[in-house]
Order: C-alpha cells, then sequence, then structure tokens
C-alpha cells in the first residue's frame, strides 16, 4: 500500500535504515513495499536482496524532486523499467543545470504517480495516476478528481519511523540548506505524519474512497524486478571477442606464448600449473576478466608506462605469462587454492598500480574502449566530528562550543540543554551517508549497460559513476577492476629518466632486471640496515625497525616482511614470534607440527591470507568451500565478523574431533581471527616486494637522482623536508629555487639539487609557466628590472621569488631587491608586456643599504617552504648539547640518558586499557634516527606539541639489535626569535 517510501538514501531527508524500512513493513504486515528514495537508487539493489529475508516483495522506483518539492514519482513495472527510470535519472544527475519538470516523460514499462496538489489537468495518460495524502482527502471530495477514481491511489509517504526520525529529519534539512533549524522553511521539510501506518490504520484512514486502496494494491502487484544475487555467473562483460569461445582460444594462446618470455627451461610442474589454471578460469566464467586486464596492461606498456599487478590474482602463473603480475608463482610456491578454486564464486583480485601521473590515461582507455563502463561510488557518512560540527551550527552554538564538543573537552554536568541535543543526534545520525564519493580504485564494466543497476552521476573527474558502492556491485555480480594510483611507481619511473639524461654515457638502465637486483650485495646491505628512506613500503619507522630486527637481505624475507607488517601478524602477537623462530632456530620447535608442516617457509606462524586458508583446511577440517568464507571474511572489512563466525564453530568441533587440546584451538583460532581485514596474499607482498627491490636498486647506485624523484613525486611516507634531508645525506647539496636555473620540479646538476618552483607554497601555477615560457624563448634574466621587463607579475608574487632568494645571482642582497620591485611594479592588474623596437630604461633610485642574514633566510624558507634548508639544530635559542647521539646510543643499553631530537613523525596506537601511547621518530643533530617509545602516562604529560626540536629523557633499549628510547621526560626546546620583526638584531649566526 505504499508507493513513496524513502530509506535514508534520500541524502539529507530521509532517516530509515533500507533493511529497518523492511523490517518495519514487515511487523506492519505488508507483503509488498515500494522504495522510492529522492533522486537516487543507491539502495535499490540491497533493498531488493533483502527482501527475501522479511518475505516482502520489492518494488523499486525514485522519487522525483527539485530540491523538497516533489514533482512526481516513477516505478518499475519491470527490470526493462528500472532501467528507463535511471536512464531518466542519470540526465539530471549528468548535468546540475537540468530542473525535473512538472510532467514526466513516456518512459515505457514505468508508472507515474503525481502529488494531488500539483496536477492541473484532468487528463492522465494510461500509466499516469495521482497520489492522494491523508491531508489532501477532504479537498478531494470537492473536487472534479472524486469522479475520476480509477486514477486515484493512496500516496502516504514514508520518511521517519517516529517523532525522533521528524527530528532528525529536520535537523538533516537544516544542515543540506546552511540554514538554522528556527530558520528552516516548511517547504524544506516533510510532514511529521509521514511514517508508516498499519494496514488497519491506513485502511481506516481511506475508508470513504476504498477504490484508492484497490487502485494501488493493482498497482502493486503489475510490479516485479528481479535480480539474481546468487553470484552463480559473474555479470561481467562476457567476452572480450566475438564468443566465449575465441576468447579461451585467445587466453590459451597469449598463455602460451608467454612462457619463453618468462621461463628459459619450463619445466612439467610449469605446464601442469597452466593447464589446471586454465581449466578452472573457463569453467568459473572467468576468461573475459584475464583478457580484459591483459588488454589494459598491453596498453599500458604501449605508453611505457609503469605498473605493478598485485592483489590475489598474483598467485597466477596465467597472470604472470600474461604480464599482468611480474611474481613467479612456481618460484615463490603461491597457494593455488587461494587464487581461484571451484567454491570461489567471484574472480581473483587484480589490483594494478601505476603512476599517479598515468592513471587518468588509464582510465581513459578503458571508457573508450569498453561499454557498459562505471567508476564505483563510495558513501561518504557522518562521522563524529562532523556532526558535531554541523548540527552545532544548526543550533547556533558559538564556535568555542562547537570546539569543545568536538574534542570532547567538557564535563557532562556543564553542557546546556543544546549542547546535549547536538551530542545525542550527532550520535544518531552517524554512519548515515551524507554525499556519494568515487571509490579510489574500482571501475566495473558490466555485460547489461549500467542503468539496468543502478542511476549515475558525473562527478568532477567526468565519468559516470553508480550510484551504489562495491558490496553492492559484488552482491548482484559485478566484479571491479581496481586501477589505483601510487606515487612509488612515479619516483621509480622518473628517477631512469633523470640518470638516462644525466648519465647518457652509461647503458640504460634495466628496472625490470628483478633477478639480478635480488642478488646485488649493494642492496642487501641496504635492507640488512634498514636504509631504505624513499624507497617504496619498505621505509616507514615500523618497517625499517623490522627489518633490522629481522636483518632481512633476500627477496623471500622481504616478502614475509612486507606481510608480517600487518596488523593482523601484529595483532595476534606472532610477529614477535616470527622474528625470534627467525633469529634463533631452536624456537621453532615452539610450532605445533601440523602448522610446521603446513607453513615450514615461515616456521609455522601464519603470515599470509594463504596460510589461514591451509591451516582452516588441513589443521581444522574445513572444505575449500567453507575455508573461502575465511578468504572472504578477510578480504572485507565490512563482513568479516560474519564470515568468520559462521565458520568457527565448525573448526572447534572438527579439532575437538581429532583429539587437540583446548587452548590449542583457541590459540590458533585467535590467529586466524586477527586477521580479519588485515591480512596480504603472499603473491600480493610479492609484489610489493619487486616494486621496492627496483626502489632500492635506484638507491643503492643512483641516490641523489632517486631522491630528486622522490622530491618531485611528492614523497611518500615522510615529508618533503626529509628526502631533501636524505638527499644532503648522500653528498648533495640542496639549493632554494632560481628563477634562472630552476624548473617547475627539482633538478640535479652534478650533486647541486635545485628546488622547483612547484615546492613555493604560494607561487601561483600561471607565474611559473610565464616565467619558464619566457626564459626559455629569449633566454636568462640578467637583473631584477630585465626580469621585470620580460614577466608580467604582480608584486605579491614577484616578493616570494625575491625572498627565496630567487634573484640570487644577480648578487644583490635581496632586502634591497625587494624595495626596488615596490617602487617599479604597481599593485595593478599585470598586463603582458608589448615588445617594444626600443627599450626604455628604468629610473634608477638609490636604495639603503639593508642586509639579509643567513637565519633570515632561514625563516623566510621556512615560510614559503615549509622547511628550513639549514641544520634545524641551528634555530635554537639555546645551542643543543650534542653530548650524545644517536651512534652513541648502543653504548648505553639499559641506562638514562638524555639527547636532543628533531621530531620527523609520530604514530599513536591505543592500548588493551583503551589508552593511548605513541611511537615517535627523531633526528639527532647529524641527522641520524632515533626511534623512540612514549607510554600513556609519559604520553599524557609530555605531549608532542608539533615540528620542532625536543630534549628527551629516557631509557635505551634493545630489541632484537634494534635501539629505541623509552621516554621518561620531553621538553620542546625554543627557537630564536624571527629576525625579521625583531629591531635591531645584531646576534647573527656565523653559520646556518
Amino acid at each position: 500500500m505504499y508507493l513513496n517510501c524513502h530509506s535514508y538514501y534520500s541524502l539529507r531527508y530521509g532517516t530509515i535504515k533500507p533493511e529497518r524500512l523492511l523490517a518495519i513493513a514487515s511487523k506492519n504486515g505488508f507483503k509488498t513495499l515500494a522504495l522510492t528514495d529522492i533522486n537516487n537508487t543507491s539502495a535499490c539493489l540491497d533493498f531488493a536482496r533483502l527482501s527475501e529475508k522479511y518475505e516482502i516483495k520489492p518494488v523499486l522506483g525514485v522519487d522525483f524532486r527539485n530540491g523538497a518539492y516533489q514533482q512526481f514519482i516513477l516505478l518499475a513495472k519491470n527490470n526493462k523499467g528500472f532501467q528507463n527510470i535511471n536512464a531518466y535519472l542519470s540526465q539530471f544527475l549528468h548535468d546540475n543545470r537540468l530542473e525535473v519538470p512538472e510532467v514526466a516523460p513516456q518512459l515505457d514499462h514505468v508508472f507515474v504517480i503525481y502529488p494531488y496538489k500539483s496536477q492541473k489537468k484532468l487528463h492522465l495518460k494510461q500509466n499516469e495516476f495521482l497520489g492522494i495524502k491523508p491531508q489532501d482527502l477532504n479537498a478531494l471530495k470537492f473536487s472534479k478528481w472524486k469522479n475520476l477514481r480509477d486514477k486515484l491511489v493512496v500516496l502516504q509517504t514514508v520518511s521517519f519511523e517516529n517523532k525522533k526520525g521528524f527530528n532528525t529529519h529536520r535537523l538533516l534539512r537544516a544542515i543540506d540548506n546552511n540554514t538554522l533549524l528556527s530558520k528552516l522553511p516548511k517547504s524544506e521539510e516533510g510532514v511529521e505524519t509521514d511514517c508508516m501506518l498499519s494496514y488497519k490504520d491506513l485502511c481506516d484512514t481511506y475508508q470513504e474512497f476504498p477504490e484508492l486502496l484497490n487502485n494501488t494494491a493493482a498497482i502493486l502487484k503489475d510490479c516485479h524486478v528481479d535480480f539474481d544475487f546468487s553470484n552463480e555467473v559473474p555479470n561481467n562483460q562476457k567476452s572480450y571477442t566475438e564468443s566465449e569461445d575465441s576468447d579461451y582460444e585467445l587466453l590459451k594462446k597469449l598463455t602460451y606464448a608467454g612462457i619463453s618470455y618468462r621461463y628459459e627451461n619450463p619445466n612439467e610442474a610449469i605446464h601442469s600449473r597452466i593447464k589446471k589454471e586454465l581449466g578452472i578460469i573457463k569453467e568459473k566464467g572467468f576468461v573475459s576478466y584475464f583478457l580484459i586486464n591483459w588488454k589494459i596492461l598491453e596498453y599500458a606498456r604501449s605508453q611505457d608506462y609503469f605498473y605493478v599487478g598485485r592483489g590475489s590474482g598474483a598467485n597466477s602463473i596465467v597472470a604472470y605469462l600474461l604480464r599482468i603480475t611480474d611474481v613467479d608463482p612456481i618460484e615463490l610456491d603461491l597457494y593455488f587454492e587461494r587464487f581461484i578454486n571451484l567454491y570461489r564464486k567471484n574472480p581473483p583480485d587484480f589490483d594494478i598500480d601505476f603512476s599517479w601521473k598515468d592513471r587518468d590515461d588509464i582510465t581513459q582507455f578503458i571508457f573508450k574502449n569498453f561499454k557498459n563502463t562505471a567508476l564505483l561510488a563510495v558513501y561518504n557518512t557522518f562521522k563524529f566530528k562532523a556532526s558535531v560540527r554541523e548540527l552545532g551550527k544548526v543550533f547556533g552554538l558559538p564556535k568555542e562550543e562547537i570546539d569543545k564538543l568536538t574534542k570532547r573537552r567538557y564535563p557532562a554536568n556543564t553542557l546546556d540543554k543544546l549542547s546535549k541535543l547536538v551530542l545525542i543526534y550527532s550520535e544518531y545520525i552517524q554512519g548515515f551517508p551524507n554525499y556519494l564519493g568515487i571509490h579510489a580504485s574500482g571501475i566495473i564494466i558490466s555485460e547489461k549497460p549500467i542503468h539496468y543497476y543502478t542511476a549515475t552521476f558525473l562527478p568532477p573527474k567526468g565519468y559516470a559513476t553508480t550510484q551504489f558502492d562495491m558490496i553492492t556491485a559484488e552482491d548482484i555480480g559485478l566484479y571491479k577492476f581496481d586501477i589505483l594510483s601510487q606515487r612509488g611507481l612515479g619516483k621509480i619511473k622518473d628517477a631512469v629518466n633523470i640518470i638516462k639524461y644525466n648519465h647518457s654515457e652509461k647503458p640504460p638502465v634495466d628496472i625490470h632486471d628483478i633477478k639480478r637486483f635480488k642478488q646485488d650485495e649493494k642492496i642487501k646491505d641496504l635492507l640488512r640496515n634498514a636504509k631504505a628512506i624513499g624507497c617504496f613500503y619498505v621505509e616507514s619507522p615500523a618497517m625499517r625497525m623490522l627489518l633490522k630486527k629481522l636483518q632481512v637481505d633476500t627477496y623471500l624475507g622481504l616478502v614475509a616482511a612486507s606481510s608480517i607488517i600487518r596488523p593482523g601478524v601484529a595483532k595476534s602477537g606472532m610477529m614477535h614470534e616470527y622474528i625470534l623462530r627467525h633469529r634463533y632456530p631452536e624456537y621453532r620447535k615452539r610450532a605445533h607440527p601440523v602448522l610446521l608442516n603446513i607453513m615450514p617457509e615461515t616456521y609455522g606462524v601464519m603470515v599470509y591470507q594463504e596460510d589461514v586458508i591451509k591451516v582452516a583446511h588441513y589443521f581444522g577440517g574445513l572444505s575449500l568451500a567453507e575455508a573461502d568464507k575465511l578468504r572472504r571474511g578477510m578480504s572485507g572489512k565490512f563482513r568479516s565478523r560474519e564470515e568468520f563466525l559462521s565458520v568457527k564453530q565448525l573448526f572447534f568441533d572438527n579439532c575437538k574431533q581429532k583429539g587437540e587440546p583446548e587452548v590449542v584451538i583457541h590459540q590458533i583460532w585467535n590467529q586466524i581471527e586477527s586477521f580479519a581485514g588485515y591480512a596480504f596474499a603472499k603473491g600480493h607482498s610479492a609484489s610489493y616486494a619487486v616494486e621496492s627491490y627496483q626502489s632500492l636498486f635506484l638507491k643503492a647506485y643512483y641516490p641523489l637522482e632517486y631522491m630528486v624523484a622522490t622530491l618531485n613525486n611528492f614523497g611518500g611516507f615522510y615529508r618533503t623536508e626529509f628526502y631533501a634531508h636524505e638527499a644532503k645525506m648522500h653528498g648533495g647539496l640542496i639549493e632554494a629555487p632560481c628563477v634562472n636555473r630552476s624548473f617547475t620540479e627539482a633538478i640535479i646538476q652534478d650533486k647541486t639539487i635545485f628546488l622547483g618552483f612547484m615546492f613555493l607554497h604560494a607561487l601561483e601555477d600561471k607565474t611559473i609557466k610565464m616565467l619558464l615560457r619566457e626564459r626559455t624563448a629569449h633566454g636568462v634574466f640578467k637583473s631584477l628590472d630585465h626580469f621585470i621587463d620580460r614577466v608580467p607579475i604582480s608584486i605579491e608574487q614577484i616578493s616570494i621569488l625575491i625572498k627565496i632568494n630567487g634573484f640570487r645571482f644577480t648578487g644583490v642582497n635581496k632586502r634591497e631587491l625587494l624595495w626596488e620591485a615596490h617602487l617599479k611594479i604597481r599593485k595593478i592588474k599585470v598586463e603582458s608586456p608589448r615588445a617594444t623596437l626600443f627599450q626604455s630604461e628604468k629610473v634608477h633610485y638609490k636604495m639603503p643599504k639593508l642586509p639579509s642574514t643567513l637565519l633570515e633566510n632561514a625563516f623566510e624558507e621556512l615560510e614559503l617552504l615549509g622547511f628550513p634548508l639549514c641544520n634545524p639544530f641551528k634555530l635554537l635559542e639555546k645551542p643543543a648539547s650534542m653530548v650524545f647521539l644517536a651512534s652513541d646510543l648502543s653504548n648505553f643499553i639499559g641506562k638514562r640518558i638524555t639527547i636532543d631530537g628533531y621530531l620527523v613523525t609520530t604514530k599513536y596506537t591505543v592500548t588493551k586499557n583503551q589508552k593511548v601511547m605513541y611511537f615517535g621518530t627523531f633526528l639527532d643533530g647529524k641527522g641520524h634516527f632515533i626511534d623512540t617509545v612514549h607510554f600513556p602516562p609519559v604520553a599524557r604529560q609530555f605531549p608532542f606539541r608539533g615540528k620542532g626540536v625536543y630534549t628527551l629523557t629516557g631509557k635505551v633499549l634493545e630489541e632484537f639489535g634494534c635501539i629505541h628510547i623509552e621516554v621518561t621526560s620531553m621538553f620542546k626546546s625554543a627557537i630564536v626569535q624571527d629576525p625579521r620583526y625583531v629591531e635591531h638584531q645584531n646576534v647573527i649566526p656565523a653559520s646556518c
């Protein structure tokens, strides 16, 4: 009886979760229900999937509105009608300038319901009806429509469950309209009675017009949408060629053609694995999925784009031979059943990483070459802090009060009524969808038109994007292609190009010679000593410490380390156990014999996703189909608990039947459970390790070129400052941008690195382009006057270039240059200079002598670049003691010391008692790393206070050869006053 129901996907309007809507309908005895969210179909497929659970027939449609004003409702008679509605809605979502008209278009297989008050003419088409709300009934009695009852239907809207839902709705509408709740117009909100009535109450309401109830029931009876959620067959593009048979022949041909590229002497194990994989790929209907990935990457190679293929598909020899991945599953003994098995319904996962500079072109290629393509959406939901801030504004709270509430810094008993309401409703709307965004990497390529499943919107990227997320896509059998971007590949590619330019006399670098890299002693040394700053995935403080503890110097060791660092292994406590067993073979005896037999390479410790599957299968007695539930649980954070718990009891029962001790079963299950949502497949880790080896090779042999590439790709784990520092540690000289020698990006000449103009935060792109265009066309600048004559520039922009000492080639002090620039450039709109036959001579003013100091330069750099080019210890008010350095710590194990350190980065974690503790990374006065631990009491008493130098006191400890300080006190050191704002500055450091 309900033709107009809203879930909370009627964004910032509805307040009911889709499943709750079904539960309410079931409780009220309804067997059919229409979901018609406002200009949105996000919830439709999930609503249809869940409806079976509540024994309700789903009807799907859309409530078309301009703002809050309802124009009409469209209901799908069948799947074709739903497709037509989606296509129509998408027109408005693709072009925000379009308004929904008063009259609905003629769409096949669609019912149209107009609200009573909006309909002015008496003639309605066969598929069109007039919706009568309870509040319209009195007016209907005196209307001409009372004699046309065959065209009238019940229009009891459902937007809220109860009074609290209505109050929430009003708050959401105020947020949407960016207005105070007290000023929210009635026209922008629904009616408090827009709730679901019981069948009896609904009949009583419309008792004078029983025809309306019959007409409504007839419409609902005529609507039938049907989607297959069994996932027996993928709904991705069925064939890459003209047929599935020719697809398989092409896949076979490409696979066997790749053998000679990958293997010198292919053995029987290789041929056997190929045959097995091809058979299952065909049987499961995944052939086109492989071929589409192959086509994308064939294009990437033709454009000389670097990429890394990873995910569970990296366990596949077919993927390796098609050059989708660079991971050899035979060499690494990758577990076939993790990649694919007969019980697996969804295709293996390929995550393809490209340089951030290349990904957009790859996306464009996919949309050009494959039809029925769309990006996947994500639901950006209300989070606590954002909710408090938005609701605080709606209630009119002052900013200071809102700040206190968001930071939870308030005594609860002092809060006024409005503040309490803000907190109550902010908790309530947490998790509500706020707006639709774009998934970081997901693209779907469907056999059917995208609008068969969903409407699409057009975000700034300019590609059609679904209104549902990846979870719903997988439910309906649409499996995404993951096209990701990362800066690591950009660094590698740029470094290779810089090396080629700067070392043209040498043979080109073969960055794909991974076999040689694995044996390279320089790379082994970098790994063992964790000297990997700037190198993909192995540069973070945690990874740096792990590499030291493990003394990693092999490919397999790095593959394991890449997975051990993940939260699953650490959470289970097995990271520490793995390190023990790796370093001290006698500890391997502690492993359960069955686990040691299953995982000899990792000493009986579960490290990879496939280890969990093996343990569940061989130790826990689960079938591969049941073990696949664990795989799904490990693959997604949204459903991991449900997936794990569904097989937990079976695991315990099987182990008990085998006679395993209860304590052992619990220990092993706890390890399995800790992997939920966190574990890497071994092939995935191996893919990361390949890229790490490429980075390590470049760092080992061309450290300065590699650091330049790292700077130009905006770094990695650390701030730009620390990659400049790393270059210095390798003998590089860092120069501030120069108008005659610098470019947009950083460049290297011999050992001198000139930072690029892009590092100057306030310098505009158009200024950079004009400067470079003029310099390229007509040569270098000879003086400030010469620059001003040739480049149209404002005083604000040229001041940046002068302050950073970009005109140092003139030999004139920059304070004098600033005065000169202010006198010669007027604060008016700049125009391009016109070419003249004779150059007019500038007026020259006699400038006062205004010397600038090295200390002033450091503060200019801090302001314009974000960091000083000198040693930050030189900026301290009181010189650092330098009594202890990082290199001295090994001599003071177990002793308490005080040391000065420049803060690099921090990481916090929450203890079992829900208290916050920190790990810190600092640089000593010579530029070497100091690692610290700050337990909760110390973290509370001595908090971090931003960038700067800290005096650290604590106990020096060692674990597996890795040294850190357990901090007991920490104070931030004061820096000198900014000399630019201090009169009569007399103290000038000798060097900076």
